[in-house]
Order: structure tokens, then C-alpha cells, then sequence
């Protein structure tokens, strides 16, 4: 009978005396990012049973009344707050982000961001809060006004002639505060203008001294809207915002998703153009923000956070 052929193997390499074989960086930062991943999303889904638990009545009745902590929640807060710089680092290297937030926006959840921005190497060209008029319903007629002006005073074709009052006016912030380039820009008199313009009329609020408009724009969420119609400005700004940046991304709280005023912005079709994060009120869903906003210089769309659909957070 013949013989079976042999099938020679490679022998396995050999380290000299001593010497281990060194585990690369990006094997490390992968091996914490699958970590940090699931215990995003086991923050979420252990909120979501805790939630349900107290709602149905099995939660311990000695416990009704106190708040209780949930060590396994506050160990995987900790870990995702620990592992963020490691995460983060060089993500947003030379790059440049402008903050806008919405009215009752958290103060120390926008500080924290700005934070993480720094850490991932990027910078804060400056922050544009909003204010109850420009969101408003019953202000829609001074919005309108204000925008309309505005846009008379712009370049033809700058603003889309076919925008909506809350597109418009998004466009024109946009247009002030942003840039479709790879790289930040400087502000130039029109967009100072614009910006008076808006302090003036009370729709928004931002410091003096503004050098540079930003290629990616984070939007933060603030309260949920009281009043019908919420929905339509807030997908208008993040229409308008959309045409004017290189990049957008929409954070808010993990109950503004799911049914909040996120979720329902994700089945606007702007969404297209936008990431989307739920959970800031969370170090990982935090760290998920800015990995977002790293990502929308190259990429559009995406939905991430606790109830995201595309996962907990963007790995590219």
C-alpha cells in the first residue's frame, strides 16, 4: 500500500529565554473595546429589567421608597469612565467640534463631553446654546422672521430656498458655526453676523469671541419637548444642520431613545445624514458620543447607544 502523504508543519516560532511575544496595541484596544461593549449594553438591558421589575411590583417591598444602587451598573460605569482615555485616544486627533445644545441640556453631561473630546485629541471651537425661543411652537413666527431676514443677507444659493422655518434657520446656524471641509475654517464677518443676529433676536447664546467654524457639529438633547410640534423643530435644525457640516451627531439621555425624542427623530429620514447616540447620561454611552462624532467625519448615519440599532457604539 502507499503511503499518505505527510503534511508538514511550520514549527511554532520560538522566543528566546525570557522573552514573551508582546501583545500589539490595537489587539489590546480591541480586546477593551469588546469588554467596554458589553457592559454599555448590559447597562442598558439591566436598566430596562430593573425598570420592569419595579414597574410590575416584584422589586423587594422593603426596598419600596429607597433608591437603591445597582453595583453591577456603577462597576460597569466606572469601567467604561476608566477605559475611555485608552478608547478615545487619537480619535479625534487635529479635528475640531462645535458644541450646540438644546434647552435644559445637563450642564455637567456637556462639560463631561467636552472633556472626552479633548481626550481623544480634538477641540471645542466653542458652544452655541439654544434657547426656549428658538424652540418654542408659539415662537415659530419670530423664528421665521428672523430667518427670512438672515437669508436675504447670504450668498444666493447658500440656503436652500425650499427650507422650512426650522430648516432655515438650522441652515443658517449651521452655515455661522460649521463647514463641509476636512478641516476647520476661519469664521468670517458673515457668519459673525449671523450669530449676532440670532443673540439678538434671544434664539441662542454664544461667546464673543468665535475664530474658527467647525467640520463636525455635536447637537446635545436637552428636555424632552412639552408641546406638540417639538418634533418638527428639532428634525428642522438637524436638517439644516446636516446640509451645512461635515458631519452631525445627536446625543441625548437614554430615555430620550426608544420612544423619546431621539427614537422618534431616528424614523425621520434626516436621520440618513446623522449618527445618533442615546445614553450621555452614562460614562459608556458618553465615550459612545464622541467615538460617534470621531466617525461622522467619514461616515453618515448610524444609531447607537443603549437602544441603538447599529449597536452600542461605532467601532470604526
Amino acid at each position: 500500500m502507499g503511503r499518505r502523504p505527510r503534511h508538514h508543519r511550520h514549527p511554532a516560532p520560538r522566543h528566546p529565554p525570557g522573552k514573551l511575544p508582546v501583545i500589539t496595541f490595537r489587539h489590546h484596544l480591541t480586546s477593551l473595546v469588546a469588554v467596554f461593549l458589553a457592559l454599555a449594553v448590559g447597562i442598558a438591558l439591566g436598566g430596562g429589567l430593573l425598570h420592569e421589575q419595579v414597574a410590575s411590583g416584584d422589586a423587594d417591598p422593603e426596598a419600596a421608597g429607597a433608591p437603591q444602587a445597582d453595583p453591577r451598573g456603577a462597576y460597569a460605569d466606572g469601567f467604561a469612565a476608566a477605559v475611555a482615555p485608552t478608547l478615545l485616544s487619537g480619535r479625534l486627533a487635529e479635528r475640531s467640534v462645535a458644541l450646540v445644545t438644546l434647552p435644559g441640556a445637563d450642564e455637567n453631561v456637556v462639560t463631561a463631553l467636552s472633556e472626552q473630546v479633548a481626550a481623544a485629541g480634538g477641540s471645542v471651537t466653542a458652544r452655541f446654546s439654544l434657547t426656549d425661543t428658538w424652540t418654542t411652537p408659539e415662537q415659530k413666527s419670530l423664528v421665521d422672521t428672523l430667518g427670512s431676514q438672515l437669508m436675504t443677507q447670504q450668498p444666493e444659493g447658500s440656503v436652500a430656498a425650499e427650507a422650512t422655518t426650522y430648516d432655515r434657520v438650522g441652515e443658517l446656524l449651521g452655515d455661522a458655526v460649521a463647514t463641509t471641509e476636512e478641516s476647520a475654517t476661519e469664521l468670517n464677518g458673515k457668519s459673525r453676523a449671523v450669530l449676532d443676529s440670532l443673540a439678538g433676536g434671544e434664539l441662542l447664546t454664544a461667546p464673543e469671541e468665535v475664530a474658527k467654524r467647525a467640520p463636525l457639529v455635536l447637537l446635545v438633547l436637552g428636555e424632552p419637548p412639552a408641546a406638540e410640534g417639538g418634533d418638527a423643530i428639532l428634525g428642522g435644525l438637524v436638517t439644516g444642520l446636516a446640509r451645512a457640516a461635515r458631519g452631525v451627531v445627536v446625543a441625548g439621555t437614554t430615555a430620550d431613545g426608544g420612544d423619546g425624542q431621539l427614537g422618534r427623530l431616528r424614523g425621520d429620514p434626516v436621520a440618513a445624514q446623522v449618527a445618533t447616540v442615546d445614553g450621555i447620561d452614562t460614562a459608556a454611552g458618553r465615550t459612545a458620543t464622541v467615538l460617534a462624532v470621531a466617525r461622522s467625519h467619514d461616515a453618515d448615519g448610524g444609531a447607537f447607544g443603549a437602544s441603538g440599532a447599529d449597536g452600542a457604539a461605532p467601532l470604526g
